[in-house]
């Protein structure tokens, strides 16, 4: 008999490790849908969920002239997380050029 396939979060859940980072990627994907009220016009969809680690957080821009604007925003961003009950943290904006709208 072949045992069911266990979907991955429960696999990853099951893992005290894996289990941790699994947490540390929803909460960086919950810090940046927070944001989306404070970010400019179609901004947004130019922009993913980075790492989250004890250093700071990270957002992935799309292009350079994302990452700039992004970067001019970092006070308001910071501000907002904070009034929406997220630690501050440092926020770190790194262009990865590979992103693309609806990816």
């Amino acid at each position: 008999m072949v045992p069911l396939a266990r979907p991955l979060r429960d696999s990853l859940a099951g893992d005290g490790g894996l289990a941790n980072l699994l947490a540390r990627v929803r909460e960086s994907q919950a810090r940046l849908d927070d944001l989306s009220a404070v970010l400019p016009g179609l901004l947004r969809q130019h922009l993913r969920a980075g790492p989250l680690d004890e250093d700071g957080w990270t957002i992935l821009a799309a292009n350079s002239a994302v990452a700039s604007k992004l970067r001019h925003l970092l006070p308001t961003l910071a501000e907002t997380l904070v009034t929406k009950g997220w630690q501050a943290t440092p926020i770190r904006v790194k262009v990865q050029s590979s992103l693309a709208p609806g990816r």
